[in-house]
């Protein structure tokens, strides 16, 4: 019996410890898991968690790109990002849009920013100008970048 016991509890803290889904991020506090600085902006932060439940925060999006870029994206379940026009939500980065805009700063100066859909992109980028990239496309522009 006490064996049975300590095996249901040993697995209900298995399967706790490995729950898929978000961390809150603590703007003001939180480190960017790539640059380590302090994630302030609403705006551009993102989130990577693996299906392990581990949460890797990022500070831009474009530091999430440049992690990606030498992670073994196998065991990532989520990516998340941030979006342009709800400060502070996280939206699954794989359905956004992204403009890339000198228009539109982001905390490390790659000009990249999420939208959650491409209508809103598009309205944006008709004032700021810049180029529009799906999830495949920004990858592909940063997989160059480490050529």
């Amino acid at each position: 019996m006490k064996s049975y016991l300590l095996l249901l509890l040993l697995s209900v803290f298995t399967f706790m410890s490995c729950t898929v889904k978000p961390e809150p991020i603590a703007y003001g506090s939180d480190g960017c898991h790539f640059c380590s600085m302090t994630i302030v902006d609403q705006q551009h932060a993102a989130q990577i968690v693996t299906s392990k439940g581990k949460a890797f925060k990022f500070d831009a999006a474009e530091c999430m790109m440049n992690y990606l870029r030498d992670m073994n994206t196998a065991d990532v379940a989520l990516y998340l990002t941030n979006t342009y026009n709800r400060p502070g939500e996280l939206i699954d980065a794989t359905k956004a849009t992204y403009l890339v805009s000198k228009n539109i700063p982001s905390p490390m100066g790659e000009f990249l920013t999420a939208f959650d859909s491409e209508e809103s992109a598009k309205n944006v980028q008709s004032e700021s100008q810049g180029e529009l990239f799906s999830w495949q496309e920004l990858k592909n522009h940063f997989d160059s970048k480490k050529k």
